[in-house]
C-alpha cells in the first residue's frame, strides 16, 4: 500500500542548506522512532490477542468483526493522510498508534498460522533488508520520480492477482504474487525514503518560519509510509519462508 500526501505548507520562506539538512535529520530521526514504536505496538497487541482466549474468539469468531477491523484500518489511514495538514502532531501520532494497534489485532492471525521460529526469521530478514534499502533511499542521487507510477500499477496488479487467486487457489499464481509483492515493497522502501527527503526539503523551503510543523507532520506521514512498507514486506517474506517450510 502506497500513500500520497496532500500536505502543502503555504508560507514561503527560503532557508539555508545547513538548516535544510538539520531539518531533514530531525524528520528522519522521528520517522524511524515513530515507525519502530508502531511496530512494537503492533507486536505487543498481536501477542496479547493470541494469549487472551476471549479476545481471540471475539475477533476470529465472526467474519463481520474481521471485516469491520479491516474497514476501520483503511478508514483510519485515509483520514490521517487527508487531515494531516489540520491535525496537531500529537493527534496525528495518536491516530498512527491506534492504526498500529488495530493492525496488531488482525495480524495476530499470523501467530496462529506460522510457528514462532518462522515469524522471527521473517521479521529479522525484513529488518535487515529494510535498513539496507532505506540507506539506499537516503543516499541515492537518482531521480526516482518514474518509480511512482510503476510501483502504483504494480500494487494494483498485486491486489487484483490476490483477489483472483482467492477463487482459483493456484499455488503457482500464489508464488508469483509472493515474489511480486516482495519486489514491489523492496522498491517502495527505497522510493518512499527518497520521497520523504524530497517532501521535507520542499516543505521546509516553503514553510521556513515554522520548521517544527514540518518536522512534526512529515515525520508522522513518513513513519506511516515506511511502517506499511515494512509490514507488507514482512508478510510476503513470511509467506515465502512458510511455503518453503
Amino acid at each position: 500500500m502506497s500513500l500520497e500526501s496532500n500536505y502543502q505548507p503555504n508560507i514561503p520562506a527560503p532557508i539555508s542548506e545547513a538548516k535544510l539538512a538539520e531539518t531533514f535529520n530531525s524528520v528522519m530521526a522521528r520517522v524511524y522512532l515513530w515507525m519502530t514504536l508502531g511496530l512494537i505496538v503492533t507486536t505487543a497487541v498481536s501477542f496479547y490477542v493470541v494469549t487472551n482466549e476471549a479476545i481471540l474468539n471475539f475477533v476470529f469468531g465472526s467474519i463481520w468483526v474481521l471485516l469491520g477491523l479491516f474497514v476501520a484500518q483503511i478508514a483510519l489511514v485515509i483520514a490521517l493522510v487527508r487531515a494531516l495538514n489540520k491535525l496537531s502532531t500529537g493527534a496525528a501520532l495518536g491516530m498512527f498508534f491506534l492504526y498500529a494497534a488495530l493492525n496488531g489485532v488482525t495480524l495476530s492471525a499470523i501467530l496462529l498460522a506460522y510457528d514462532l521460529g518462522t515469524v522471527t526469521m521473517a521479521f529479522g530478514v525484513t529488518a535487515v533488508v529494510f535498513v539496507l534499502l532505506s540507506v539506499v533511499g537516503l543516499t541515492t542521487k537518482q531521480d526516482l520520480t518514474k518509480w511512482g507510477p510503476i510501483l502504483f500499477f504494480g500494487l494494483i496488479g498485486l491486489i487484483l492477482g490476490t483477489l483472483v487467486n482467492m477463487f482459483l487457489r493456484s499455488s503457482t499464481l500464489d508464488l508469483i504474487i509472493t515474489y511480486l509483492g516482495i519486489l514491489i515493497f523492496l522498491g517502495l522502501i527505497v522510493y518512499d525514503t527518497k520521497f520523504i527527503k524530497q517532501m521535507t526539503y520542499q516543505a521546509a523551503n516553503q514553510n521556513g518560519g515554522d520548521l517544527q510543523a514540518v518536522v512534526g507532520r512529515i515525520s508522522v506521514l513518513g513513519a506511516l509510509k515506511l511502517y506499511l512498507d515494512f509490514i507488507n514486506l514482512f508478510l510476503y517474506i513470511l509467506r515465502l519462508l512458510g511455503r518453503r517450510r
